[in-house]
């Protein structure tokens, strides 16, 4: 079946298209225009609407433990607890997996990353992300915190024997890449350490934690791993040594590829009455002097939600901030986690500075192609909030009514209001479409030459940026229409997308030893099958790079 999406601007960077033409799909797949005057089977006139590829997330919590946790947690933030109107304060949170890709369809998002599965718990992961319709999902694996880890940097084991290690958890959890959180701290935390830097050493391992993201990062870049080593650094939140931390982690790249995620709670500096200040500028003029690193922002926006984290020292400190007053703090193997809500408030001189940072951020990082698009799902805002983030950074004036309705004391600690950047709809594309898929190592997403998957997002214009991007008019999913007027009109399944790399056998033969001596189990209880998901070809596999 041939379809013709006929005479809308596209807007596609990858293949340099920014203007008026047409795209054609056929079994699924973007081609070229037919050479011989075949006419389409189905046409979706276009004529004034914007055409991209379909949005990716990189970087969005929706499976896995930490996230059923906060729905236990939390129950009345679900539907199914009480009667209560629509639109609340909290019905903006608590999706189930089958809103979660509803929503993101909606919105004209047709990929999301799960960046934080532990290896533990991957087949639960798995079996709740086949449950999200729509949407291709991808997970990152977490390492880091793990003892095996641990004891081969500290026992100094070859780089070959490390490679293989991830290369066996990268392909027995089914993930897209490597997740490396607050390296060494959660185990530090179980040995009462409270804060925990870049250099300082794990008790009991005598590893720091730069040793084990330069080890790690290593290891992916030799495996040929895509996706770069995705990091969330050290001292999360802290004034002045969170902005310590990620420079010295920024610093430690060292030419090779590293990913540096929701750098906005990194951007705080101890400067002011209240030891609460911007370092947006020094951060961003880093990143822009660094190009083998990328980074996501998580993006803080006003309203309920909930943090949840498996940086389980940082999550401790936070829960005294808890809003409404209950959590959850968890140890476990490795990385231990947190769940914490909170309610970021507009009137708060914090909350409210936390968000020009965010913002600061991503006008001042000047490369789209290496700032990506988050909220942190939903640390920093549920991803509900996407429509009202384009418009912030599309629209001078949104920002400037903003800023307007904040407390005069955090205007005068950003230089939001002197920034007259605007993103354009190419940038748009760029840090939403083209860099994320080259970014993952997808490269039949995030962009309409032929060969393309037929993931395609229709927009109507509109100077209302988010009622433009909250309501896709057209998106199609493998080519088929799935909504219409910004509505579902039909679900369909997507897969998910992961890595095979191989590790040596003696590899398996060791860990079948090492799971058979700590918990009585052999390592095939740690992977997950192939029919696990009881569906026909649930996984798309993607090569490493050669």
């Amino acid at each position: 079946m041939l379809t013709r999406l006929k005479g809308g601007h596209v807007v596609d960077p990858a293949n340099n298209r920014n203007g008026v033409g047409d795209v054609f799909v056929s079994d699924g797949v973007v081609v070229d225009a037919p050479t011989d005057a075949k006419a389409p089977d189905e046409t979706i006139d276009c004529t004034g609407l914007v055409v991209m590829a379909g949005a990716i997330d990189i970087h969005s919590h929706i499976a896995g433990g930490h996230v059923n946790t906060a729905r236990l947690l939390l129950p009345e933030w679900h539907r199914a607890f009480s009667a209560r109107p629509g639109e609340t304060a909290l019905s903006k949170v608590g999706w189930t997996t089958e809103e979660t890709g509803l929503r993101y369809a909606e919105m004209g998002f047709t990929m999301v990353v799960e960046p934080a599965m532990a290896p533990s718990s991957a087949l639960h992961a798995h079996l709740e992300l086949a449950d999200t319709p729509i949407i291709d999902k991808a997970t990152l694996v977490v390492l880091g915190n793990d003892d095996l880890m641990m004891s081969m940097i500290r026992d100094g084991e070859s780089e070959t024997a490390i490679a293989d290690y991830v290369a066996w958890t990268v392909a027995a959890s089914r993930a897209l890449g490597v997740k490396c959180i607050n390296a060494g701290g959660s185990a530090a935390f179980k040995e009462n350490v409270r804060k925990f830097d870049f250099d300082d050493v794990v008790p009991d391992y005598g590893v720091s934690s730069r040793q084990i993201v330069k080890t790690l990062q290593k290891a992916v870049t030799g495996l040929g791993i895509p996706h770069p080593l995705h990091v969330h650094c050290n001292n999360l939140g802290v004034p002045g040594a969170a902005s310590d931390s990620i420079a010295a982690t920024i610093r430690a790249a060292e030419g090779d590829p590293l990913h540096l995620a929701h750098i906005q709670f990194y951007g705080y500096g101890d400067e002011g009455k209240r030891r609460f200040s911007s370092r947006a500028q020094a951060l961003a003029d880093l990143v822009n002097a660094t190009p083998e690193v990328t980074v996501d922002i998580g993006q803080v926006m006003f309203g309920q939600t909930v943090t949840i984290s498996s940086d389980e020292l940082r999550q401790f400190a936070g829960s005294k901030q808890a809003s409404p007053k209950k959590s959850v703090i968890f140890d476990h193997e490795a990385n231990g986690g947190g769940v914490v809500p909170m309610d970021y408030k507009a009137r708060s001189f914090f909350n409210a500075l936390q968000w020009a940072i965010g913002l600061e951020l991503f006008l001042l990082i000047e490369d789209p192609s290496r700032v990506f698009f988050t909220t942190d799902h939903p640390n920093g805002a549920p991803f509900t909030a996407y429509p009202d983030v384009f418009a912030l950074l599309m629209d001078r004036g949104v920002r400037a009514k903003w800023l307007d309705a904040l407390p005069s004391s955090v205007k005068k600690m950003t230089q939001l209001p002197e920034l007259e950047r605007e993103y354009t709809l190419e940038e748009i594309a760029v840090m939403t479409r083209a860099a994320p898929a080259r970014l993952l190592g997808t490269p039949d997403r995030g962009h309409l030459g032929a060969g393309a998957g037929a993931d395609i997002a229709v927009y109507r214009p509109n100077d209302d940026k988010a009622a433009m991007f909250g309501k896709a008019a057209y998106v199609l999913k493998d080519g088929v229409v799935v909504v219409k007027d910004g509505t579902v009109v039909r679900r369909t399944l997507g897969r998910a997308v992961t890595l095979r790399p191989e590790p040596d056998k003696a590899m398996k033969t060791r860990l079948d030893r090492y799971f058979d001596e700590r918990y009585g189990v052999s390592s095939r209880w740690f992977e997950v099958p192939e029919g696990a998901l009881r569906r026909d070809d649930p996984f798309e596999v993607v090569p490493c790079r050669a």
